[in-house]
């Protein structure tokens, strides 16, 4: 566990649910413990997804995959525990009940089949097929928007937002979180191994269903700052500080560039 989850990381979902709480008028120190429990399911996704009945993936964050250097019954068990530990963590950081109540379903929604590991399934199932870029986009926001959107609403609950901050914290987190996997989509094709710290071509060897695959590199970077740039243009509504939000949707953009 403490190997994959504190492997070296650019934390974008812990950073952006602080960074929201942060928009609220609240503190980063109000949602450290939900910030973790949110990267807590992001690594048990990313051990799981590694696995050989998945992705088979070597290498993760630029070092052998949990299972790699373990055993795939212990990355098995690593990820399960990782997700449990995510619950476990919120329920005991001592936010008030109906807070916690709140933040518990929205991680619950966004990580299971409705969420998270709804679009894991479609991506499985739909490599070798012919989508267009609407079944790209309903996977990637399932897939990688679902909990980005769901640590922006929380950093926005647990920061003291109103419900119209709240959905628009929801909103930048889903626009966000589908440029982030674009952006991911396109470096797979055009950065190298040292540079990512996993294997690179990998999507079109497997026959996966991107946004390069069906717009081309030029398209799907034009498709990457338009989510970046209506992510943006929702967080009109916030009375703190968004400066953070904003640099954290831009750097998806800087990274392909």
């Amino acid at each position: 566990m403490r190997y994959s989850a504190l492997a070296e990381g650019k934390r974008i979902r812990p950073a952006l649910c602080m960074a929201a709480s942060i928009s609220v008028g609240g503190s980063p120190e109000d949602v450290l413990d939900a910030a973790c429990a949110v990267e807590m399911i992001h690594c048990f996704s990313l051990i799981h997804d590694d696995l050989p009945a998945i992705d088979d993936d070597d290498l993760r964050r630029g070092r052998l995959t949990c299972h790699m250097q373990f055993s795939e019954s212990m990355a098995i068990l690593a990820g399960d525990a990782l997700f449990a530990l995510a619950f476990q963590t919120v329920a005991d950081a001592g936010y008030d009940s109906d807070r916690t109540a709140r933040v518990l379903g929205i991680l619950a929604c966004a990580s299971g089949s409705a969420g998270l590991v709804g679009g894991e399934v479609l991506d499985v199932l739909s490599e070798g097929a012919d989508l267009d870029e609407k079944g790209i986009r309903g996977i990637h926001q399932r897939k990688t928007g679902a909990l980005i959107a769901a640590g922006c609403a929380i950093g926005g609950i647990l920061g003291g937002g109103d419900q119209p901050e709240i959905a628009a914290l929801q909103a930048y987190g889903e626009s966000v979180g589908l440029a982030f996997q674009i952006v991911d989509d396109i470096l797979n094709e055009t950065a190298s191994e040292s540079e990512m710290g996993k294997a690179v071509g990998s999507d079109r060897e497997r026959g996966k269903s991107t946004y390069v695959a069906v717009l081309g590199l030029a398209g799907a970077r034009s498709a990457a700052t338009r989510s970046t740039t209506a992510a943006i243009d929702v967080l009109g509504p916030m009375h703190g500080d968004t400066e953070a939000l904003v640099e954290l949707a831009e750097f998806a953009i800087l990274r392909h560039s």
